[in-house]
């Protein structure tokens, strides 16, 4: 029996709960007379109630007496739905299609059986069964069965390099015990990220306006950033303190041509490894500047009902601050990883990875993140792109973070590669206090305001690693433009 399978999932439970804590959390301004609370509208769209979500929102719309910003929250709702449908673009007989290109000779009753333990991520939208349109990929991650009953010949997804024990790491390790050094084995790369519009997305002559993630220096884990170009030119990069940090451009569209945006760089990235010993960690010091990274930060680090159970279970009566810390790392690391939903369309990321069965990269972070905070311990997001060296060809988005340990400070942690197998100690543990060498990172929270200002909505309201784009007559969405990143490691001392 599959893992996953002895705690089938309700999406319509998590979807509930998730709703039930922004009930407590969003302000209550909305709750105007004659209109639909705004926490009743997310619920009803998690459930799949569409159109009375729809209907609720038309009747907030329709009242003189909404503030703008609360106006703004109801529409939002309204293209969240329609971000729903594209994730949820398969019916059944499409999700069995796809099922089929690996499975040949898939059943009836293997199909019916893998979705009654949710296993095949769906939504009954106004009653009808909607599939996630990664669903089928996402099972062979979730269901052991599933993996066995796949073709020898079928096309198995390639993981990074890094999610790996790789000769990376030892060099890591080796090179921590030879100097002391926390910061290590540098990288030079110089990259060329574009987002690139597609043709006539907006009308001939019109401005687009687009943002190019960017990275901000950090000591010893980024620095001796280099601007080199940017097509258009005249880029305006955002002040190093901004934590979701980009490279802002302007062009007009062109009946019939893609709109291309493009920017040029070059980052020393620095591997880091902190070897820490248990027996030196103490309590989190009452400073000042730790507490945001104790708090709830709504809508998706929320200490709802359901998490506080998860973390008893997990926890104990454990009262080490790395014990627990470790603990909470090995649950999470435990929730398979699969392909994502858009961000944006998920009201509490926290509360989906907890009873959504799998979780990618960010909502794995995010959920560790809650955990942490809700014990004490402080927390905060790093998210980017991780890349390779040019043989190995490989770049993907990609989410981590930190956790605070005295006396130690802040240390990194990537639950999402987690453990890697490995006997030595140190080696296993390499993602609990450290870093490689080949990831760049954008955003130092998630959720942040970019700069310029978007006037419109965000295609991802969460993260900033693929980029943005709007015109004057709204958002562009994800399925109007193409993102890409290419990068190319050269000598540390490489200058341009």
């Amino acid at each position: 029996m599959d893992p996953v399978m002895r705690k089938p999932f309700s999406l319509h439970t998590a979807r509930c709960r998730a709703a039930g804590c922004l009930l407590l959390v969003l302000p209550s301004l909305y709750a105007v007379a004659a209109v639909p609370p705004l926490p009743q509208v997310i619920a009803q769209i998690d459930q799949g109630a569409f159109a009375t979500a729809d209907a609720q929102i038309d009747e907030a719309l329709h009242d003189s007496t909404l503030s703008e910003a609360a106006r703004r929250d109801y529409a939002y709702q309204r293209e969240r739905m329609r971000r729903m449908r594209l994730d949820f673009s398969l019916d059944a007989e499409g999700a069995k299609a796809q099922l089929r290109k690996q499975i040949p000779d898939l059943r009836e009753d293997e199909f019916a059986r893998w979705d009654a333990a949710g296993l095949i991520e769906h939504l009954d939208i106004d009653g009808q069964r909607r599939y996630f349109k990664r669903a089928p990929s996402n099972l062979f991650r979730v269901s052991a069965e599933a993996r066995a009953r796949r073709a020898p010949d079928a096309a198995v997804p390639k993981d990074g390099p890094y999610e790996h024990l790789h000769p990376h790491h030892q060099e890591i390790v080796a090179a921590a015990r030879a100097t002391g050094a926390t910061s290590l084995v540098p990288r030079r790369v110089e990259v060329t990220q574009s987002l690139v519009v597609k043709p006539d997305a907006v009308p001939a002559g019109e401005t687009i306006r687009a943002w190019i993630p960017y990275p901000r220096a950090i000591a010893g884990q980024q620095e001796d950033i280099t601007w080199m170009a940017s097509t258009p030119a005249g880029a305006q990069v955002a002040p190093e303190a901004t934590l979701q940090r980009t490279a802002y451009l302007e062009r007009k569209a062109v009946a019939g041509t893609p709109t291309e945006f493009q920017i040029r760089y070059a980052v020393t990235v620095y591997a880091r490894h902190i070897e820490i010993d248990p027996a030196r960690v103490q309590p989190t010091p009452e400073d000042p500047a730790l507490k945001p990274y104790l708090a709830e930060q709504a809508p998706h680090i929320v200490f709802t009902p359901a998490l506080r159970a998860f973390s008893t279970k997990v926890v104990g009566t454990e009262t080490d601050p790395y014990r627990i810390v470790q603990k909470l790392f090995d649950a999470v690391d435990a929730i398979p990883w699969a392909g994502a939903r858009e961000y944006a369309t998920i009201s509490n990321i926290s509360d989906y990875a907890l009873h959504a069965g799998h979780a990618d990269c960010g909502q794995q972070t995010l959920l560790l993140i809650a955990l942490l905070r809700l014990n004490g311990i402080p927390a905060r997001w790093q998210s980017g792109m991780v890349y390779s060296d040019d043989a190995a060809g490989y770049n993907n988005l990609h989410d981590w973070g930190a956790v605070y340990l005295a006396p130690y400070g802040w240390v990194p942690m990537d639950v999402t590669t987690g453990r890697l197998d490995s006997p030595q100690q140190t080696l296993r543990d390499f993602y609990l206090g450290g870093l490689d060498a080949y990831r760049i990172a954008f955003n130092d929270d998630y959720g942040q305001p970019l700069v310029p200002a978007k006037q419109h909505f965000r295609s991802d309201t969460v993260d900033s690693q693929r980029g943005e784009a709007e015109w004057s007559g709204g958002n562009l969405y994800f399925d109007q433009w193409n993102y890409d990143f290419q990068s190319h490691v050269v000598p540390l001392g490489a200058k341009r």
